[in-house]
C-alpha cells in the first residue's frame, strides 16, 4: 500500500493537536501502520535542536538553519522510511510551519527558506520536493488563539509572543495555503471540537481517505 503524508499545521493554540490521537486512531482501523511525529522533532537529534530551537534567543537565519538541520534528520531517519513501508505518516508541522513562523512571523527571507526547502526535501534521483499528501490548516484567529492559551502551559519563546506575530505567522500561512490549494485543507478551528472534527472527516472523505470503519 502506497504511504501517505499527512500534516496539521496552524496557529499556537489552534487545537492542531487535539486530533492527532484521532486521526492515528481512524488510519489504525482501517489497517493501517501509523508513524506519528512532530516537527521541529521526531528524532534524538531533532528533539535536541527543537529544545534550542523553543528556548534560545537566535537570529531568523541561525533559527533557520536549525530548522532545516533537524528536519533533514527527521526525513531521512523518519518520513522517507515509513513512507516507503507504505505507512501512514502523522506530522505535528512541518515546512510550511517554517514559512509562517520563520518567514512571515520574524520577517526572514522566503527565497533563502526557499533553497533551504530544495537542499533538505528535493529527492535526488528526480529532485521532485518530498512534499505532504494532504496539509489540514487548523486556521484560528490570533485573538482566539491567544485566549486558549492563556494559563494553559509556561509558553515557549514563540508562544509568548505577541498577537501581532501570530497575525503574521496567519498570514504566512495563508499564502502557503493559496500556494498549493490542492494540498491545503482549510479547517474552521474556531468551532467546537466535534464541529472541527466534522470537519476533518469530510476532507479525507473527499480524498477518498476514510475507508472502511
Amino acid at each position: 500500500m502506497k504511504g501517505l503524508f499527512l500534516t496539521l499545521e496552524g496557529i499556537d493554540g489552534a487545537g492542531k493537536s487535539s486530533h492527532i490521537d484521532a486521526l492515528e486512531a481512524l488510519f489504525k482501523a482501517q489497517g493501517r501502520q501509523v508513524t506519528r511525529t512532530r516537527e521541529p522533532g521526531g528524532t534524538p537529534i531533532a528533539e535536541t535542536l527543537r529544545t534550542m530551537i523553543l528556548t534560545q534567543p537566535m537570529d531568523p537565519l541561525t533559527e533557520s538553519l536549525l530548522v532545516f538541520a533537524a528536519r533533514r534528520d527527521h526525513i531521512v531517519r523518519v518520513i522517507e522510511p515509513a513512507l516507503a513501508r507504505g505507512e501512514v505518516v502523522l506530522c505535528d508541522r512541518f515546512t510550511d510551519a517554517t514559512f509562517a513562523y520563520q518567514g512571515a512571523g520574524r520577517g526572514f527571507d522566503a527565497a533563502v527558506l526557499s533553497t533551504l526547502e530544495q537542499w533538505v526535501q528535493g529527492r535526488p534521483d528526480d529532485g521532485a520536493l518530498l512534499q505532504p499528501d494532504i496539509t489540514l490548516w487548523f486556521d484560528l484567529s490570533p485573538e482566539l488563539a491567544a485566549e486558549r492559551l492563556a494559563g494553559a502551559r509556561l509558553p515557549d519563546k514563540f508562544e509568548s509572543q505577541p498577537v501581532e506575530f501570530f497575525r503574521r505567522v496567519a498570514a504566512g500561512y495563508a499564502q502557503r495555503a493559496a500556494a498549493a490549494a490542492t494540498r491545503f485543507v482549510r479547517i474552521d478551528a474556531g468551532q467546537s471540537r466535534d464541529q472541527v472534527w466534522q470537519q476533518i472527516e469530510a476532507a479525507l472523505a473527499a480524498r477518498g481517505l476514510m475507508g472502511s470503519r
